[in-house]
Protein backbone atom coordinates (compact mmCIF):
# COMPACT_ATOMS: atom_id res chain seq x y z
CA UNK A 1 0.00 0.00 0.00
CA UNK A 2 1.48 2.93 -0.95
CA UNK A 3 1.56 6.14 1.23
CA UNK A 4 -1.64 8.31 -0.28
CA UNK A 5 -3.50 5.41 0.25
CA UNK A 6 -2.57 4.78 4.13
CA UNK A 7 -3.56 8.83 4.22
CA UNK A 8 -6.90 8.40 2.86
CA UNK A 9 -7.65 5.15 5.07
CA UNK A 10 -6.53 7.01 8.15
CA UNK A 11 -8.62 10.02 7.01
CA UNK A 12 -11.61 7.76 6.18
CA UNK A 13 -11.31 6.19 9.57
CA UNK A 14 -11.46 9.90 10.96
CA UNK A 15 -14.51 10.76 8.30
CA UNK A 16 -16.91 8.69 11.56
CA UNK A 17 -18.02 11.72 13.93
CA UNK A 18 -18.11 9.22 16.52
CA UNK A 19 -14.40 8.12 16.04
CA UNK A 20 -13.12 11.53 15.39
CA UNK A 21 -14.88 12.46 18.72
CA UNK A 22 -12.84 9.57 20.12
CA UNK A 23 -9.01 10.63 18.48
CA UNK A 24 -9.88 14.46 20.34
CA UNK A 25 -10.80 13.09 23.09
CA UNK A 26 -7.39 11.09 23.67
CA UNK A 27 -6.21 13.80 22.36
CA UNK A 28 -6.59 15.13 25.87
CA UNK A 29 -5.78 12.26 27.87
CA UNK A 30 -5.79 8.17 27.88
CA UNK A 31 -9.11 7.24 28.89
CA UNK A 32 -11.00 3.91 29.93
CA UNK A 33 -13.93 2.39 27.57
CA UNK A 34 -16.32 3.04 30.17
CA UNK A 35 -15.30 6.69 30.27
CA UNK A 36 -15.64 7.42 26.41
CA UNK A 37 -18.72 5.01 26.29
CA UNK A 38 -19.83 7.60 29.06
CA UNK A 39 -18.56 10.87 27.67
CA UNK A 40 -20.74 9.52 23.64
CA UNK A 41 -23.55 8.03 25.80
CA UNK A 42 -23.24 4.78 23.50
CA UNK A 43 -23.38 1.57 24.46
CA UNK A 44 -19.82 -0.43 25.15
CA UNK A 45 -19.73 -3.00 22.39
CA UNK A 46 -20.58 0.36 20.10
CA UNK A 47 -17.06 2.09 21.29
CA UNK A 48 -15.23 -1.28 21.45
CA UNK A 49 -15.91 -1.66 17.82
CA UNK A 50 -15.00 1.78 17.29
CA UNK A 51 -11.82 1.16 19.22
CA UNK A 52 -10.60 -1.87 17.36
CA UNK A 53 -11.11 0.02 13.90
CA UNK A 54 -8.91 2.82 15.46
CA UNK A 55 -6.00 0.63 16.62
CA UNK A 56 -6.37 -1.70 13.58
CA UNK A 57 -5.88 2.00 11.51
CA UNK A 58 -2.90 2.49 14.07
CA UNK A 59 -4.35 5.64 15.42
CA UNK A 60 -4.75 4.22 19.54
CA UNK A 61 -2.70 2.06 21.23
CA UNK A 62 -4.09 -0.07 24.33
CA UNK A 63 -3.02 -0.85 27.82
CA UNK A 64 -4.16 -3.32 30.11
CA UNK A 65 -4.42 -2.16 33.51
CA UNK A 66 -5.61 -4.62 35.56
CA UNK A 67 -9.10 -6.07 34.08
CA UNK A 68 -9.89 -2.73 32.14
CA UNK A 69 -8.05 -1.33 29.05
CA UNK A 70 -6.93 2.39 28.25
CA UNK A 71 -6.60 3.72 25.03
CA UNK A 72 -4.51 6.54 24.55
CA UNK A 73 -3.29 7.78 20.85
CA UNK A 74 -0.31 6.37 18.57
CA UNK A 75 0.01 8.94 15.93
CA UNK A 76 3.71 10.07 16.10
CA UNK A 77 4.02 8.47 12.35
CA UNK A 78 1.23 10.46 11.35
CA UNK A 79 2.05 14.22 11.98
CA UNK A 80 -1.29 15.21 9.52
CA UNK A 81 -3.42 14.00 12.52
CA UNK A 82 -1.75 16.41 14.76
CA UNK A 83 -2.31 18.93 12.30
CA UNK A 84 -6.28 18.10 11.78
CA UNK A 85 -6.98 17.97 15.75
CA UNK A 86 -5.21 21.89 15.97
CA UNK A 87 -8.28 22.66 13.91
CA UNK A 88 -11.22 20.87 15.49
CA UNK A 89 -12.42 22.02 18.84
CA UNK A 90 -11.32 20.93 22.24
CA UNK A 91 -12.71 17.71 24.04
CA UNK A 92 -11.18 18.86 27.24
CA UNK A 93 -14.68 20.00 29.07
CA UNK A 94 -16.60 16.50 27.97
CA UNK A 95 -14.32 14.44 30.08
CA UNK A 96 -14.87 14.14 33.88
CA UNK A 97 -12.22 12.89 36.03
CA UNK A 98 -14.70 11.17 38.09
CA UNK A 99 -16.72 9.13 35.74
CA UNK A 100 -14.96 5.95 36.66
CA UNK A 101 -14.99 7.03 40.30
CA UNK A 102 -18.81 7.59 40.12
CA UNK A 103 -19.20 3.98 38.24
CA UNK A 104 -16.88 1.95 39.86
CA UNK A 105 -15.51 0.72 36.98
CA UNK A 106 -12.05 0.69 36.44
CA UNK A 107 -10.72 1.82 39.65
Amino acid sequence: MNEIEQVADVLKLLGDKNRLTIVALLNEKELCVCEIVDILQTSQPNISQHMRKLKDGGLVKETKKGQWVYYSLHIQDKPYITEILQQIPSQKDRIHSSVCEENECCN
